[in-house]
């Protein structure tokens, strides 16, 4: 093949990976508020950039559209997936974040406040993880909105289990004047730190294989780039119809095995029971 019909096919390749991968995650509910506050869609695009990058030069160097593909694909899933666990890290955060404003509440409460004037009063000093979602909350209330509803949308924008306990307990009192309020506050924030101790030790355990899975990744990496460089030989077989074949099973095979090693690694999540954004 020329190196024009093979650069053409390794674009076609991972264009149709990156395609395939778009038409997956479109199918993903995520709130709009929280992907336009996170600012995602400028780092999507660096990202596919990127991906495709690597897909390219790796066609361009090896003249296998499948190789293009495959390394495209690793590209984009293999910095998140072994890298340093961020998401794990900013749930843990917003969980420590809501039980510390729990207790904030708590205290506020406790000094004769009304619940309106505690979500107010609290909205500027709340952790940085929530600070927006609890400050949006502040506005909803001040300019009069029910407060059972504003707390609803809390929840929804918190996107946490954590976060729809509190604000059921809150959404109760608001319609019930429940008592013992604070009490029930603090046990949910004693709860929710409970919770992050947990995750933490799990993230522990965790790291260890994805150490021991950086090191296979790497020694295969390694090992290849070493054979197309000193024996371009030995990897001839995959320059036929049949080889990219082999290469494309063997490239689903190291995909299947770390998908799994990533779902075993992953920390189960509760339920939400606020999922409902009516009354």
């Amino acid at each position: 093949m020329s190196g024009a019909v093979v650069l053409l096919s390794a674009l076609l390749g991972a264009g149709a990976g990156f395609g395939i991968l778009l038409i997956g995650s479109g199918f993903k509910r995520r709130p709009v508020v929280a992907e336009v506050r996170r600012g995602v869609e400028p780092r999507l695009l660096v990202r596919l950039a990127a991906c495709t990058g690597v897909a390219v030069i790796v066609g361009a160097l090896t003249r296998w559209p499948v190789g293009a593909l495959l390394a495209g694909l690793a590209a984009w899933f293999l910095p998140r997936a072994l890298g340093p666990d961020r998401e794990h890290a900013r749930q843990v955060a917003k969980i420590e974040a809501i039980a510390t404003w729990a207790e904030m509440l708590r205290d506020t409460l406790a000094a004769s406040a009304g619940l309106h004037q505690a979500v107010i009063g609290t909205a500027g000093i709340v952790p940085e993880p929530i600070r927006p979602e609890i400050a949006e909350l502040a506005v909803r209330v001040d300019r009069g909105e029910r407060l059972p509803h504003a707390l609803k949308l809390l929840a929804d924008d918190l996107a946490d289990p954590t976060g729809d306990l509190v604000c059921a307990a809150l959404i109760t009192a608001s319609r019930r004047q429940a008592g013992q309020l604070g009490e029930l506050l603090g046990r949910l924030a004693d709860a929710a730190r409970a919770h992050s101790v947990m995750r933490l030790r799990m993230a522990a355990a965790r790291a260890r294989t994805r150490s021991s899975v950086r090191t296979v990744i790497t020694v295969t990496v390694v090992m290849a780039g070493g054979l197309m460089l000193f024996n371009r030989d030995f990897l001839s077989p995959y320059n036929t119809l049949i080889g990219q074949a082999v290469l494309l099973l063997a490239g689903a095979m190291f995909a299947g095995s770390f998908l799994l090693i990533h779902r075993l690694g992953q920390v189960g999540e509760p339920q939400r029971i606020l999922t409902n954004l009516e009354g």
